[in-house]
């Protein structure tokens, strides 16, 4: 029986899901399958006759899209001020909804992913991942309810739906996401998130995005003073406090927590989110169309945030493709710390094992840059 000749996949960065991603690494691949891993000395060693392709950047498992928004899918794309794109989405809101997330989804399958994190808005889209999807990963359920004298009627209603949806709990689970520090009231957000602690249900906001959301949190004024006029009555109080420091006196960061964005953060709130151990997803296509600026990736390195990357919606993002995240901020990171986001800082995020790259994986959920 013919037995093709093996060849060996190597890359400037090699991580097969387990351990430090390699720099001198490597696959040995044969008849379509991994063969082999390690170190390329030791597979020029084991595999003396095979050929040596190089890869590129990185070889690594399956990647995570740890933050989406499938039912904005078949929305235009929005390029401008922050403050401008929740009045984009409420005015193309009839194009919001399950057809934008059935289309999502199938662009975030074609993609290769091997997991994926929705915020979910409708009733429909959740029981639809929930019932229908092939790809494993969580259904956050948002949350944007920004009047205090409605948060114990907003609370009862989303904690029946939470306890309805997690029966149905099955590739998908089901998480729940209080949309922004601006957009939830504080008694809300406070009790949203000790329910979501109490019930290990996993809670994604988004936080630290934008100038404007600083301001608005610290002083009360400029865009989202206006925006938040248009959904609630009451005067709002501005709590004095920055995005991630507001999260952390409401008791919402924690293990649990992942914290979508994080560019406008300070060193000092860098090490709440560490000590937390909260995660960030960093979205930065998404951030630079909505010219918001840039996270801080070495500064979240030094202090050792597990980051995850995510594509955030088609509205804000030019295509649902994880991988090209990595690639924008190629060159401004170590390439290592980008393989780990794409790959175990996604899926240890969502609270999912990690696939790994070993004897008998399939070449075809060997990924590349």
């Amino acid at each position: 029986m013919f037995w093709p000749k093996a060849e060996i996949w190597t890359a400037r960065v090699v991580y097969t899901g387990f351990g430090t991603p390699m720099l001198q690494g490597g696959l040995a691949v044969q008849g379509g399958v991994v063969v082999g891993q390690g170190p390329l000395a030791e597979l020029l060693a084991r595999f003396p006759q095979s050929q040596v392709v190089d890869k590129g950047l990185a070889l690594f498992p399956p990647p995570v899209n740890a933050h989406t928004h499938l039912d904005l899918s078949l929305l235009p794309l929005y390029r401008g001020p922050f403050a401008g794109f929740i009045p984009h989405v409420v005015a193309h809101r009839a194009q919001r909804g399950l057809e934008g997330a059935r289309r999502g989804l199938e662009e975030l399958m074609a993609s290769g992913v091997g997991a994926f994190g929705d915020i979910v808005f409708k009733d429909e889209v959740m029981e639809f991942l929930l019932r229908e999807s092939p790809l494993p990963g969580v259904a956050f359920y948002e949350v944007f309810a920004p009047e205090p004298a409605e948060a114990e009627e907003v609370f009862a209603r989303v904690r029946a739906k939470l306890s309805a949806w997690r029966r149905l709990e099955g590739r998908v689970r089901v998480g729940l996401a209080p949309h922004a520090p601006y957009s939830v009231s504080p008694p809300l957000l406070r009790k949203l998130a000790q329910y979501a602690r109490e019930e290990g249900i996993p809670l994604m906001v988004h936080a630290a995005e934008s100038r404007e959301e600083v301001r608005f949190l610290r002083e009360g004024g400029g865009p989202l003073a206006a925006l938040r006029a248009r959904f609630a009555k009451s005067p709002w109080r501005p709590p004095g406090l920055t995005p991630v420091r507001h999260l952390h006196a409401l008791g919402a960061l924690g293990p649990g927590t992942i914290l979508v964005h994080g560019v406008q953060v300070d060193e000092e709130e860098v090490r709440l989110i560490a000590e937390s151990g909260a995660k960030v997803v960093l979205c930065p296509r998404s951030n630079e169309n909505l010219e918001v600026g840039e996270a801080p990736l070495a500064l979240y390195a030094r202090h050792g945030v597990e980051l995850a990357l995510g594509t955030d919606s088609r509205a804000s993002s030019p295509d649902l493709d994880v991988k090209k995240e990595a690639l924008h901020l190629q060159g401004k990171a170590d390439l290592r710390l980008l393989v780990r986001a794409l790959t175990r800082g996604g899926y240890r995020a969502l609270g999912l094992p990690t696939p790994r790259l070993t004897r008998g994986t399939p070449a075809r959920l060997v990924h590349s840059l």
